[in-house]
């Protein structure tokens, strides 16, 4: 992986632990969710006037992520329903890498080499060991079977994108449609919180709206990638989100434990000098 492709996803990867941010700190992580993904109809309807479309080929994967999109933000608006954060994003966000590198293996013969195994293994391990101690709490089997279909889900529209902005012949064009497409997943959800839409602040608003523009940004930088690199790799890379999302929590929202984040980052880093 070149250093360039690096920066990108790690990039990718702290704009992503932001806007998971946002979502956190909301009164209404469901309308938050609509606002975000209207963030990104946003950004793909100004990148469209400015990019080629993509290949005819490609269109029944921007379709298809579409769909998948919709059930990831399902599942997890239903996952934080039934568990915490601590615990819902490390397990959805830890099992994604693996299962995207072996659908990978699978869908477009990508064999990745021994030490890169190793290194998504150590990131995914790393991860997961964020939530361990909230595991210890005896969550209910529906919150655990919920994560790990949004984590299903998560890798679902990785490797479909992966495979789809390979077929665009122009990855912007490709990311500009895919937004658009999520005009659907707004729609949904708007319609779902209806009157209660109009109570919310100007904060509420600006700061759906704003980490919907990073969101998307965020995610579109992890799809060029894909177009230029592995998909396993470039899916474990992204996942060191949840160590920027632990960062930000230890230093700007005052979590703990502090001890257990830094040693699964320690974990993760190993991970990330394999993968790399």
């Amino acid at each position: 992986m070149s250093s360039t492709v690096f920066a990108i996803v790690l990039l990718a990867a702290l704009l992503h632990a932001l806007w998971n941010a946002v979502v956190k700190v909301s009164d209404d992580r469901t309308a938050t969710l609509g606002l975000i993904s209207f963030g990104h109809v946003v950004l793909g309807c100004v990148l469209a006037l400015f990019v080629a479309a993509p290949a005819l080929a490609s269109w029944p994967y921007i379709v298809a992520s579409t769909l998948i999109h919709f059930a990831y933000y399902f599942m997890l608006n239903r996952s934080y329903r039934l568990g915490d954060l601590s615990v819902v994003y490390p397990i959805a966000r830890g099992i994604a890498p693996l299962l995207v590198a072996l659908g990978a293996v699978v869908a477009a013969e990508e064999y990745l080499p021994f030490w890169v195994w190793v290194g998504i293994a150590a990131i995914s391990t790393g991860i997961l060991l964020l939530s361990s101690q909230s595991l210890r709490k005896n969550p209910s089997p529906a919150m655990i079977l919920t994560a790990l279909a949004t984590g299903a889900s998560i890798a679902a529209y990785s490797l479909v994108d992966g495979l789809g902005v390979r077929q665009s012949q122009s990855p912007l064009g490709y990311i500009a449609w895919l937004f658009i497409f999520e005009i659907l997943v707004t729609g949904f959800i708007l319609h779902r919180r209806g009157r209660k839409m109009l109570h919310l602040s100007r904060a509420a608003w600006i700061a759906g709206i704003g980490g919907g523009l990073i969101s998307a940004v965020a995610y579109g930088l992890v799809i060029y990638a894909k177009a230029l690199a592995p998909l396993g790799a470039v899916s474990a890379l992204r996942e060191t989100s949840v160590l920027f999302a632990a960062l930000i929590g230890v230093i700007v929202l005052g979590e703990r434990p502090w001890r257990l984040r830094l040693f699964a980052a320690l974990i993760v880093a190993t991970g990330v000098a394999l993968v790399v």
